[in-house]
């Protein structure tokens, strides 16, 4: 695997190394060794998936402390547009964010730490899978509405289908 920390600290993105041959092909998706030697001592404890159309944009979610979540997450079918937000008040690089191509062939993953918003939007259907360093907890939920006009995001689509919920999210300035 590839491990590669964006200019943000502790961001990751990760490509395996894909093995194909006439059958299909091979990887790992996750290596706790390889994790903890390149990335962060993380533990994972849950796994969750989704199912978006083309054209639908989830986020930018995040819990709270002590419910904080860091998260791998990939997908498994489909291509979608990635963002993280630096939300960590102490960082130097608060209120950045990075994007990235995630894409069922090229199998590239982003690690997303605690202190950190996240969403993304599908450029094509596509199944989303990630991992969790904490558990889901609703008390805990938060997020910053996908067009905070202060972060400037480029989601790489037009007029996105976006749920109620997260059209009611606050602004970065208005959460913190």
């Amino acid at each position: 695997m590839e491990f590669r920390e964006t200019k943000i600290k502790g961001l990751f993105e990760i490509t395996p190394r894909v093995f194909h041959d006439e059958r299909g092909y091979f990887f790992e998706t996750f290596s706790e060794k390889l994790f903890k030697a390149h990335v962060a001592d993380v533990t994972f404890v849950q796994d969750n998936q989704s199912f978006s159309t083309k054209g639908v944009l989830r986020g930018l979610h995040l819990q709270k402390s002590p419910f904080a979540q860091g998260k791998l997450v990939r997908v498994i079918s489909g291509k979608v547009i990635d963002i993280a937000v630096d939300i960590r008040p102490d960082s130097p690089t608060f209120g950045q964010y990075e994007s990235f191509l995630l894409t069922a062939e090229k199998q590239n993953m982003v690690y997303v730490p605690e202190g950190f918003a996240h969403g993304f939007a599908t450029l094509e259907d596509a199944i989303f899978v990630y991992k969790c360093s904490n558990y889901y907890d609703k008390a805990s939920e938060a997020g910053i509405i996908y067009n905070d006009p202060e972060l400037n995001i480029n989601w790489s689509i037009e007029n996105p289908i976006v749920s109620e919920k997260d059209l009611e999210l606050p602004t970065l300035k208005e959460l913190l």
